[in-house]
């Protein structure tokens, strides 16, 4: 197994050491990914760029523990997964993994800032805190003046900032958006990009990003993609 860092103050937000992931066919299997080993840094960016079928979903179910891996382990915050329970998986998902979609599905009959409540609530946060957090991340992400108003109420790049901080409202290490933009218009798509890329820096946290906008990958720390199974560099 490969090992999670030499520095024990220094970990990744995510490892992946010689992962596979296969599903079972009519007369074989189908092999996704095979001996996979990926790192992800705190504060870090990583464009996964892949055409559709390569894989791109699993790597991501994978890593945000919604798949088990068929071998080898996943690391969040340099601890293992593999035997955690589901119980454990949920919390850890809950505490240190947040989720970014291509359609933002917010909670419609909410305001943006019940929104980003929510789920820190779920955590066990108290409402003040809770509140006060959510307000300072909307802020953060210029929607300071939108906070009583519903998904409906917002256009789809700010419906899309929302559910970018409801995604890192409890904090995660690790966030992992899958076509965070692809519902947008280019110039919103920007924006929201910026946003997002802000939010990381200023946090910390590791993010990676699964895109086919090449414009946007090239702005990030590095590109990677997924080739006969192997998570490999783009640069």
């Amino acid at each position: 197994m490969a090992e999670v860092g030499t520095d024990d103050t220094i970990v990744p937000a995510l490892f992946l050491s010689q992962v596979d992931r296969s599903y079972p066919q009519s007369d074989a299997s189908l092999d996704i990914l095979q001996k996979a080993d990926f790192a992800l840094w705190p504060g870090e960016m990583v464009a996964l760029v892949a055409p559709s079928g390569t894989g791109k979903s699993t790597l991501l179910h994978v890593a945000g523990l919604l798949e088990h891996p068929d071998e080898g382990e996943v690391f969040i915050g340099g601890a293992p997964t593999a035997k955690l329970d589901d119980a454990e998986r949920t919390r850890l998902r809950r505490t240190e993994i947040g989720f970014v979609y291509q359609f933002h599905h917010l909670l419609p009959e909410f305001s943006a800032l019940e929104n980003v409540v929510m789920p820190q609530l779920i955590r066990g946060l108290g409402t003040r805190e809770a509140r006060k957090r959510a307000t300072d991340l909307l802020e953060f992400l210029g929607l300071g003046q939108r906070l009583k108003h519903r998904p409906g109420e917002l256009s789809g790049g700010e419906q899309q900032r929302v559910a970018i901080a409801r995604a890192v409202a409890n904090a995660p290490r690790l966030l992992l958006a899958d076509e965070p933009t692809g519902n947008l218009d280019p110039g919103t798509s920007k924006h929201v990009f910026r946003t997002l890329t802000a939010l990381v820096r200023a946090s910390g946290l590791g993010a990676l990003v699964a895109t086919h906008n090449l414009e946007l990958a090239a702005q990030m720390d590095r590109r990677v993609t997924i080739r006969g199974g192997q998570v490999v560099s783009l640069d």
